[in-house]
């Protein structure tokens, strides 16, 4: 969905705030925020940076960033290059493998924006090479496959840092994806991010039961964390994921927007007196 479809969607919905966070890129909330004045739905800027980490995936979302920052765009010009050469390698490996597909293809899946995994996968759907986008993952895509091509992903200290310094709060997105599952174990990790300047952990996400949603809190509570919330919506390449309601139960109450802007604003004032 295009930045002024999504602001449609959630007007609709009755939300008061939405986030758009894409992958290493900003345009999206650029342009929703140019529709900022016509609408009664606040719009938060932010981003979402894949760091590195084994054995799963660590995603960091910046809230409230400055999108013009020249150090967080010059980090993104990397990253999106990494992405777009990962991307090429992908449809190659692809190719080698028998399959009629091509840039353009997946270009007009992605509707012009920022392409990744998914959009691929979408292409495979749609081609009947696979039946889902899962099978697509699972077949071709996903670590370990025949056509899976790792890239450059920020170190997580520099990805937290990245955001600061652009005045954003760095959040810990669906912390499941790391694979760690022992509470200890990402007690752990928590303790370690935070220390790099981590303010916020994602304690409400689709997908989510009541057991790991209340281990979050308890995890976000012992840290000094912000808690946080967001549907992870992908639009159709994640079927039955809907805006604001994810799959149905999910319910982010507005001052969890509040915490963020005052966090934020602490961040701010930590960088005017070069704390950061």
């Amino acid at each position: 969905m295009s930045p002024v479809e999504i602001i449609k969607t959630a007007q609709k919905m009755g939300l008061r705030a939405i986030a758009i966070t894409d992958h290493d890129t900003v345009d999206g909330s650029v342009e929703a925020l140019r529709h900022q004045h016509s609408c009664d739905l606040e719009i938060l800027p932010g981003i979402e940076i894949s760091a590195s980490f084994d054995p799963g995936t660590m995603h960091i979302l910046g809230y409230l960033i400055r999108l013009d920052d020249v150090a967080l765009t010059q980090t993104l010009k990397v990253l999106q290059k990494s992405r777009a050469d990962r991307n090429l390698q992908i449809l190659k490996r692809l190719q080698g493998l028998g399959i009629d597909i091509s840039c353009d293809e997946v270009l007009g899946v992605s509707g012009g924006g920022q392409i990744g995994r998914p959009h691929i996968a979408q292409v495979l759907v749609n081609k009947r090479v696979v039946q889902s986008i899962d099978q697509a993952f699972n077949k071709f895509l996903a670590k370990g496959r025949h056509a899976y091509v790792a890239r450059y992903r920020l170190p997580p200290f520099e990805a937290i840092q990245a955001i600061l310094l652009a005045g954003g709060v760095p959040v810990l997105a669906h912390p499941f994806t790391l694979n760690v599952r022992a509470e200890g174990e990402m007690d752990r990790l928590l303790a370690d991010l935070k220390q790099a300047g981590l303010k916020g952990l994602e304690v409400y996400c689709s997908g989510y039961g009541p057991d790991r949603t209340a281990m979050y809190k308890r995890l976000a509570h012992r840290h000094g964390l912000l808690v946080t919330g967001g549907t992870d919506y992908h639009g159709t390449i994640k079927p039955g994921v809907h805006i604001g309601i994810g799959r149905g139960n999910l319910r982010i109450p507005y001052r969890l927007v509040e915490e963020l802007k005052q966090s934020a604003s602490q961040v701010v004032s930590d960088l005017d007196k070069g704390l950061l």
